[in-house]
């Protein structure tokens, strides 16, 4: 008899239990956050290595750019890379403007940029030769 009421009573503290774990109604899935934030993405590959990145990179007034003016505004960049570690595309964003570059191997890349109001395309082939066309 008392062996019973040890069982009646352990069936009871489980269904107590039971009631009170399914009262908390958990989702049977994760809920997917609806937004990601953070100041940089990487994705790297088995290896380990970053093969896509996109970041925001930080105004630079003081670097001395190719054409001789100084500066360089703040941008979200980003940048596909091979297994080789070579950047082949780059998309910027600026203040001032965007930018698109298409690499290719030993050297070669176009380039599509669009910075206030002088839009170029630029060819530079693997032999260094350049060809930069403006409206």
């Amino acid at each position: 008899m008392r062996t019973q009421r040890m069982v009646v009573a352990l069936i009871i503290v489980n269904l107590l239990l039971l009631t009170v774990q399914l009262a908390h109604g958990r989702p049977a899935t994760d809920p997917v956050a609806d937004v990601l934030r953070g100041r940089a993405l990487e994705l790297v590959d088995e290896k380990g290595r970053v093969r896509a990145e996109i970041k925001i990179l930080p105004a630079q007034p003081d670097v001395k750019m190719p054409d001789g003016t100084r500066g360089y505004p703040e941008a979200v960049q980003l940048r596909l890379i091979s297994s080789t570690g070579a950047p082949h595309v780059k998309l910027v964003a600026l203040e001032d403007g965007s930018g698109l570059v298409l690499g290719g191997q030993r050297g070669a890349y176009a380039q599509i940029l669009s910075r206030d109001d002088e839009p170029s395309v630029k060819l530079h082939d693997a032999g260094g030769r350049e060809r930069v066309v403006k409206p």
